[in-house]
Order: C-alpha cells, then structure tokens, then sequence
C-alpha cells in the first residue's frame, strides 16, 4: 500500500493560507484573496489593475486580504488584461567598459522605481540590430533604450520603424534627430579638451580616439581638430585605439611610446586614459611631468587617488532620468516627435595635466 502524502497547512487568522505537500509551496491565488476579502475575483483583479474602477471600500478589503495571505499579482498575467508587459528593453554594445556598471545601475534602479522591468541585451559587438530586435519582439517590451555612444542613429531607427518606442542615451546629437536622444554635445567636448591642453601651454598634443567608426569618436575628433586647426604653431597627432576599453588604451600608448609621444593626449574615455596611465608607468614616466593626459567621462575609478584623473565630465544620472522620461512618455504617445536632450559638460580638474600657463 502507497503510503499517502501529508499535508501541512499554515494558518492566518484561523483560515489556511496555503498547503505544503511533500516540500512544495502552492502560491496564494486570486481566488484565495477574493473568498477572503469576500468580494467576486473581478475586484480583485480591477485593484490591482492599474486605471480599472473599483470602490475605495472594496480596494481596502482586498487589500487587506492581499497582505495577509501574501498575494502579490502575477505581473504576466496582468500584462495581458493591460496590453502592457512593462519590460523596457535596455540594450548596449560596451558592458567591457567600467562606467557602463554605473550607467546599468542608475538605469535598471531608475526603471524598477517607475514601476518597470528592464531587459538586459548584450549586444557584444554586434551593430546589426536584427538580434536584439527579435529578441524585444519576443518578450513583448513595451519600449527600448539603446545605451550607447558608439552605435549610430540608424540602429536605433529599426526599432521606431518596428513600432518599438525607443529612446538612444549617450546617442549623436542631431538638430533634427529621426528617434529621441539623451546625451551631450561630443564635438564641443573635443573643442573643450583642445583648449584645456592649450591653456596648459602644450604645444605638441595628441588625441588618442576609440574604435575609428565609432560615432563619439568621429565627433569628439572633430571637435578637437576645430580648434588645432586654427594654431599652426601647435603638432597634432592621432590614433586610435581598437575599443573603449583599458587593454585597448595600454596597448595603443604602447604603440605611442615606442616613437616620440606628443606632451599630452586627449583620451577620448576614462577607461582609455586609464590604460594609457599603466602604459606610461611602466616606461617609467611620470604623468603630468613627462605626459599629460585628459580624458572624458568622470567614472568612479577616476576619481580614485591612484588615478587621479582630470576629464570632462558626462552628466551620467541627468542623462539616465530624462531617457526614462521620454520612454515613459512615449507609451502613452507612441507617435511623439522625436526630440533631441543635450547636457552640458564641465572639465573637472584634477592631477594628469600640468597647471595653466599664466598669461605673458
């Protein structure tokens, strides 16, 4: 004879809450809070349907009832009374580089207290948005943020053009942009980092870009350029190095150093100017005294004492909080004109340039 499994009960109020059989847990169910609210599962469901009519009497049972057995709504369910999933898909290219830590963070925290889920999608080198695309599709997202400064305005155009909402943080600006984009303006940070060398008194100086295709750094190149251009009396050089990244950054000032090295280099991100760093420490150069070195970001890691690096600051969380607005404005006024957000940067001073020059 087969010996007949226990079950166990656990008791709130004198009524069941749920039965563990053979080490199982069944979940409380709608059901189970309605009989114990005493009201039909329709208001259970309308309380906790976000914009549905319930009376503010019948919310209070339910929700009373919800909290003593330790209902919460299943959030696939309710996506398909609400049409809504609200997975936002939060998509980028670089989860190499240390500041995209910071930016995840700020982002999926940001989304979570909206009331949002994020969906992470490594791209890892890809630029065909084909892959990511199929995946939001997938999951039903209710909209996407391309988190990229590298990816070029077109990508982002697949997922408008598929009737994704999309908004492109940390994108190239445009006067007239095709889909939303939150960043900065990264010609001007070029320009800002040409004249921050000059009024230091360098007269040969460098600008160590990322990847030669990348959007951010064509245009911070631009910008840099802008401003050489116009002093014949200042060399400039340029290189570039094979990724945003810090083996990226060590190997190209490697490559540098094994010629004559310019008197300062405009890295044009933190996480370059950080291999470049351990590149130069171990010819055995000293920064600012033989090289100087300016980045562009502000992570956390540049402000450590062992860095110390002056950079131009990116107004990270601005950027982060007003990609969320758009996004979630954008589900209720999915045809929105796009729009362009640009915030300002500031150079943070700190050890790896010399001094200003004084005025003769």
């Amino acid at each position: 004879m087969q010996p007949v499994a226990k079950t166990e009960f656990t008791f709130c109020d004198g009524l069941p809450i749920f039965a563990k059989s053979r080490g199982s847990v069944m979940p409380v169910t709608l059901k189970d809070v309605a009989e114990r609210a005493g009201v039909s599962r329709s208001a259970v469901s309308r309380t906790f349907t976000e914009g549905a009519s319930v009376s503010l009497k019948t919310r209070a049972k339910v929700e009373k009832a919800a909290a003593e057995l330790g209902y919460s709504p299943n959030a696939l369910a309710s996506s398909l009374t609400t049409g809504r999933t609200k997975l936002i898909g939060l998509i980028s290219n670089n989860f190499h580089n240390p500041l995209f830590l910071e930016v995840f963070d700020l982002f999926t925290r940001s989304l979570q207290d909206r009331g949002l889920r994020p969906l992470l999608v490594n791209l890892s080198d890809e630029t065909d948005p084909a892959h990511s695309l199929k995946m939001l599709r997938q999951y039903s997202v209710d909209g996407a943020i391309v988190a990229s400064s590298t990816l070029s305005p077109e990508f982002s155009m697949a997922f408008q053009e598929a009737r994704i909402p999309v908004v492109h943080s940390f994108g190239r600006f445009a006067s007239a942009p095709r889909v939303h984009v939150v960043g900065i303006d990264n010609v001007e940070c070029g320009r800002m980092a040409a004249r921050t060398l000059l009024a230091r008194g360098y007269t040969s100086v460098g600008f160590m870009g990322g990847p030669r295709e990348a959007t951010s750094t064509l245009d911070r190149r631009k910008g840099f350029f802008e401003v050489l251009d116009a002093r014949p009396d200042i060399t400039a050089h340029e290189s570039y190095a094979t990724a945003y990244s810090f083996d990226a950054g060590r190997a190209e000032m490697l490559s540098l150093l094994a010629n004559t090295p310019a008197e300062a280099y405009f890295c044009g991100d933190d996480v370059l100017s950080v291999g470049a760093l351990s590149a130069i420490a171990d010819h055995g150069l000293k920064v600012p005294g033989d090289i100087g070195i300016i980045g562009l970001n502000d992570m956390e890691m540049s402000r450590w004492e062992n860095i110390n690096l002056t950079t131009i600051r990116q107004p990270i969380r601005e950027i982060i909080a007003s990609s969320i607005d758009l996004v979630v404005a954008m589900l209720d006024e999915p045809d929105r004109l796009p729009e362009a957000r640009l915030y300002p940067c500031k150079i943070i001073e700190r050890g790896t340039l010399r001094r200003v020059k004084p005025a003769p």
